[in-house]
Parts: C-alpha cells; structure tokens; sequence
C-alpha cells in the first residue's frame, strides 16, 4: 500500500466483490477485503521500503534526465525512442547508463531514487 496500490482482494473473491472494488478503485478510494485488512495493517509495520544503491549517484545528463522523465511516466523504451528521434538501442544505452549511475538494478528503483534524490518535479 506505501507502494501506491490502491487495493487488495484475494483470488477467491466473487465476482461481485471484484466488480464494487474496480469501481471503488476507479473513484479515487481505497478498496480492501475486511479478512485482509488486519494481516495487510500488521504487515505495513514490518514492510521494508528501502532498498540498496549507491549514496551519491554519478551526475545524469541532460538527456539521461528526459529520458528518466519519460521512463517515471510508464514509457516503454521503444516510446521513448519516438518521442526523442533516437533508435531503441540508443536509449536503452542510456537507460543502461541511467542505472548505472543512480546505482540501482531496474527502471522501476530508477524512478524511486530519482524521486528520493528530487531529480523528478
């Protein structure tokens, strides 16, 4: 839940309950089944949010920021090649590059130690 999901049901649930909890979801709120909200809650206390890189990443350039722009905006890397007119190998250069320097292991803890370090908005 401090990831950012917004809800949680377990396989089992009927098919009325999966329905009112994509609406739920849909609206803005947070949907999760009564018989998991106290294991979830008492979960949350133990939940380890951080994870391994580097104190002080490598400066990014310019271009390595757009592209982590895009990258914190779900874009796939062919996406982001059309939008900056580059080949899909130059930007997966570069994200290879971006992680490289942010000393992180995939795009998704990019984008959260980006956020960690104030380099997105």
């Amino acid at each position: 839940m401090r990831a950012g999901a917004k809800g949680f049901l377990l396989k089992d649930v009927t098919l009325e309950t999966l329905v009112t909890a994509i609406e739920t979801v849909h609206h803005g709120d947070t949907y999760v089944q009564p018989v998991v909200t106290e294991k979830i809650l008492k979960g949350l206390g133990n939940l380890e949010t951080g994870f391994y890189s580097y104190p002080q990443p490598e400066g990014l350039s310019e271009k390595e920021l757009e592209i982590l722009r895009l990258m914190a905006g779900g874009y796939s890397n062919r996406e982001i090649a059309s939008s900056i007119h580059k080949s899909e190998g130059t930007v997966k250069n570069q994200v290879s590059s971006i992680l490289g320097k942010l000393g992180v292991r995939d795009r998704t803890r990019a984008v959260l130690r980006a956020i960690d370090l104030g380099l997105l908005g």
